[in-house]
């Protein structure tokens, strides 16, 4: 499984600049004044990174208000996710009571930890981190959060103190498809699975935070087996308070990265809200195949119904390439249809793309439609080939492929994904230009043409 980092500290001392740095986003909000971030923020490492999912906290202090209780019990949440605790101080300002009083806090916990000094641009490491080692932790890494400078030897050293054994579960369901089920509290994910399994399998109350973890379920459909795994509802970040909910997040975004193709599940009372959209982001920012489910669709009328189609197509316009469909967990109408789509999404993620059938298809269709002319020159396009899987990469070979317009890479997109009938999944689209091999070398000839020119000056000198 990935694994988890937490990032922990007293307020304003830079772990949410920190946590932008290492998933490439700027998803939490940094400003200039303490308090900002309360709740818990999860995000991917950025793709240059190793995989791990990063979990940004608020600031922590000693205090006995109400609104630092609330803090501290987030901060506890995430650190119980975690694999791996990164404390962060402000390596401008010498060792506060905050500061011991988060790394005491952090050091019960009993999980690996590590020490970021930040804000120690243009200063000897050995010397910015001097002071922080009454502390009392082992392992102090110098770094500039706002610069990048040291992070990346934090974040190595942080993986390498994550525990293996997490990946147990991982490589078992690794031998057949997995099918993870998504979506906000009380949409019907346990339902649903129950129903694909005909029994009761998994627990269900008519209450949002039944499913407290991410479970695994074997299961058969038309004589080939998969693992589904039921994932405990994501609701708004705000809401996120409860202690029966307090591994949902982490262990949903796991299921999410482990999975060959994700159902998302939406209640059709609701339509499409933030949070479905966002974990809907999640999902396509790991590039898993997604089959839409709308749930609850017993009942509506038809006005309902086609106002409730009409919305997806209108606040979800990037998943176009996904299936929808109407479904009633409860009565198990349309759910047979659901997974035959999650699966055939599966399949199309994991698809192989011959060489030799990629570039034939892109001939035909640049023929078709040629690429736009650029400085008087045509873009020439003229071979493709699969650069990777989960999703399907496909790398195109031509000249000036850095100036295609983004509206000639989603025509190649399209046409990829029709010839090849990749339903359900993203597909990632690498360009690169060609280059000459023998450009500024020697001309090299082989020992034929060697001997054969050395052949002709020798006829031509007797001819002489």
């Amino acid at each position: 499984m990935l694994p988890v980092i937490a990032l922990v500290g007293r307020p304003n001392v830079g772990k949410s600049t920190l946590f932008n740095r290492l998933t490439g986003t700027r998803d939490a909000l940094v400003a200039d004044f303490p308090g900002l971030t309360r709740d818990r923020i999860y995000g991917f490492a950025s793709a240059d990174l190793p995989a791990a999912l990063v979990i940004d906290t608020g600031g922590l202090v000693e205090s006995g208000d109400e609104l630092s209780g609330l803090m501290r019990r987030q901060v506890e949440f995430a650190v119980e996710e975690a694999d791996v605790v990164i404390m962060v101080v402000d390596g401008l300002d010498a060792p506060t009571s905050d500061d011991r009083y988060v790394a005491n806090l952090a050091r019960r916990a009993g999980k690996p930890f590590l020490l970021a000094v930040n804000k120690t641009e243009g200063r000897p490491a050995d010397l910015a981190v001097l002071e922080f080692h009454e502390l009392g932790v082992d392992a102090l890494h110098a770094i500039s959060a706002s610069h990048g400078d040291g992070v990346r030897a934090l974040y190595a050293a942080a993986l390498q103190r994550a525990p293996s054994g997490t990946a147990a579960m991982a490589a078992a369901d690794a031998r057949t498809p997995s099918i993870a089920v998504v979506g906000r509290p009380n949409t019907g994910k346990s339902t649903l699975i129950n129903r694909l399994l005909r029994e009761e399998r998994l627990v269900t109350r008519d209450e949002p935070g039944t499913t407290r973890d991410a479970v695994r379920v074997p299961f058969e459909f038309d004589g080939r087996s998969y693992t589904l795994v039921d994932t405990a509802g994501v609701r708004r970040r705000a809401r996120v308070t409860e202690a029966i909910e307090k591994f949902s997040v982490a262990k949903t975004l796991q299921a999410v990265d482990e999975a060959d193709a994700v159902i998302m599940l939406l209640d059709a009372r609701e339509g499409v809200t933030e949070q479905d959209a966002s974990l809907i982001g999640l999902v396509l920012e790991r590039g898993r195949a997604i089959t839409l489910g709308v749930n609850k669709w017993d009942g509506l009328g038809d006005t309902q119904r086609r106002r409730i189609m009409s919305a997806l197509k209108r606040d979800l316009p990037f998943l176009d390439f996904a299936e929808v469909h109407p479904v009633s967990a409860l009565h198990g109408s349309n759910i047979a249809e659901l997974f035959t789509s999650a699966e055939r999404a599966a399949r199309a993620a994991r698809a192989e793309l011959p060489t030799q059938e990629l570039t034939r298809v892109l001939n035909d269709f640049v023929g078709t439609h040629p690429p736009p002319m650029v400085r008087r020159h045509r873009i020439r396009l003229t071979y493709a080939h699969q650069g990777g899987r989960r999703p399907p990469l496909i790398v195109v070979h031509g000249n000036q492929t850095e100036l295609l317009p983004d509206s000639y890479r989603r025509y190649l997109v399209n046409r990829f994904r029709e010839a090849f009938e990749l339903t359900g999944t993203p597909i990632r689209l690498e360009l690169k230009t060609g280059r000459n091999p023998f450009a500024g070398r020697r001309n090299v000839l082989s020992k034929r043409q060697v001997a054969k020119r050395r052949r002709l000056r020798e006829h031509s000198r007797h001819g002489r």
